[in-house]
């Protein structure tokens, strides 16, 4: 691991040509999400031989796991934000101290939804959407990851933060650790140790575990630009009020996601395990698809960051130009396959049952009628999120699957039954992307223009 000084590292991320700099940040970054959707799909796969309570089972947890990830990657966005912009103004000595502020809270947070969560596991799952025939397979596959929840939660603080300062590659190379560990323990622990879906379960967490060592061994060994230790731990209440504030729009965008799954499960459920089973599969597809899109814009977020703490905005303005394109380009491919293979897109990713690749299938078509307009929403959140405009970030976070999702999957079922379920998400997504777009001209035209001429 190459060492680089910070002098050289600003340099780099704003001086580099935009296009260039984006990609040598965004193919990493991609990488690692298709990386830890295939490995969140791994266990699904596997799990696929168990039966439809098993698959509908891993299917239920993804709530719990999305709230890891909610508070994990909050915390993360929080800290890395603003990492990233006093990276960009020089001031490395406010970046130490709220980068390891960051990780602290990561952790802490974990802990407290480990705990929270087993106290009242069986509860808490037949609230998400469990039936009495998948509570067994849920309990299960929660319990393990539960136990995981702190490092798993701090795990995903760390890889932003080596994103804030422009090491993709490194962050790139945790995941595919913990994305190949996990897919080769899969078998062996549901099969070859006859754990099932305890055992899916443990391979995650393992690979997780590896993950944050990996990431964490990058600090300790000082390769680094940002520091971690205690000693930068900071004492006062505002920085981290600053960067629980900074990443409200993460904790509300995956938070709300969460109550999006729930819902979604609990109505869903009324028709049957394979319903259940169909949806979470269809939906394992769609998220690895909506992955390439929030990898591009894991790239887009600390150049636009750096950039911004430059006063180089005409840069930020391009490379928001320049992800919209990318972003947009990729999510229209796999629009593409979910509109004219549905059925072999099921079938890829494990299913056999006819009635859960009928419904699966009908998911995925609905699916690639929104899946173009991801791209633009999700990088002007994204933008004012990166360079601290928490309020509009917060409320464009809480669009997709908060302000429209839920009223919509509250009374579209009622007149459409199950084609209300599966439509749901694409009209929330499509709403969002309307939504987006004034936002987008008043900020480019308003706050760069006024900024500029400050």
């Amino acid at each position: 691991m190459k060492t680089i000084t910070s002098e050289l590292q600003h340099k780099k991320m704003t001086e580099t040509p935009i296009t260039r700099l984006l990609v040598s940040l965004s193919l990493p970054s991609v990488a690692n999400m298709l990386l830890t959707s295939i490995y969140n799909m791994a266990d699904t796969y596997f799990v696929t031989s168990l039966g439809e309570s098993a698959i509908g089972g891993v299917g239920i947890v993804f709530s719990i796991q999305s709230i890891i990830q909610s508070v994990g990657f909050g915390v993360s966005m929080g800290g890395s934000s603003i990492v990233s912009r006093k990276l960009g103004e020089k001031d490395n000595e406010s970046a130490n101290r709220y980068a390891s502020s960051a990780v602290l809270m990561g952790f802490i947070l974990g802990f407290l939804i480990a705990i929270i969560c087993l106290i009242t596991l069986d509860p808490l799952l037949l609230l998400i959407g469990a039936t009495k025939t998948i509570l067994p397979y849920a309990r299960d596959y929660a319990f393990v990851i539960l136990l995981a929840a702190p490092l798993m939660c701090t795990s995903f603080v760390l890889g932003p933060l080596l994103r804030a300062e422009g090491r993709a590659t490194f962050s790139m190379l945790v995941g595919i650790a913990g994305g190949l560990i996990n897919m080769a323990l899969d078998p062996i622990f549901i099969f070859v140790f006859d754990l099932g879906v305890r055992g899916a379960a443990i391979a995650t967490a393992i690979s997780q575990t590896i993950s944050f060592s990996m990431a964490l061994s990058f600090y300790i060994f000082g390769k680094s630009v940002i520091k971690l230790s205690p000693k930068y731990l900071s004492h006062s209440f505002k920085d981290y009020w600053l960067i629980i504030k900074t990443g409200a729009p993460t904790v509300f965008r995956q938070g709300l996601g969460s109550v999006a799954t729930t819902l979604l499960n609990v109505r869903v459920k009324i028709y049957g395990d394979a319903a259940v089973a169909a949806v979470s599969l269809a939906n394992k597809v769609y998220i690895f698809l909506r992955s390439i899109v929030l990898g591009v814009g894991q790239g887009f977020q600390p150049i636009a960051g750096y950039n911004y703490g430059a006063k180089r905005l005409d840069r930020v303005k391009k490379v928001f130009v320049v992800a919209t394109i990318f972003g947009s380009c990729a999510a229209g491919f796999g629009a593409i396959l979910c509109a004219t293979v549905p059925t072999g897109v099921m079938n890829l990713f494990g299913a056999e049952n006819p009635e859960v690749v009928r419904i699966g299938a009908r998911l995925l078509l609905m699916h690639s009628i929104a899946l173009p307009f991801l791209g633009f929403s999700s990088y002007v959140n994204m933008m004012y999120q990166s360079l601290g405009f928490v309020k509009g970030a917060t409320f464009l976070a809480s669009c997709r699957q908060g302000v429209y999702f839920i009223p919509l999957i509250l009374t579209l079922p009622i007149f459409f039954k199950m084609d209300g379920v599966l439509i749901t998400q694409p009209i929330a997504d499509i709403l969002t992307f309307l939504t987006s777009i004034p936002f987008c001209i008043w900020f480019i035209k308003r706050i760069l223009k006024t900024q500029k001429n400050t």
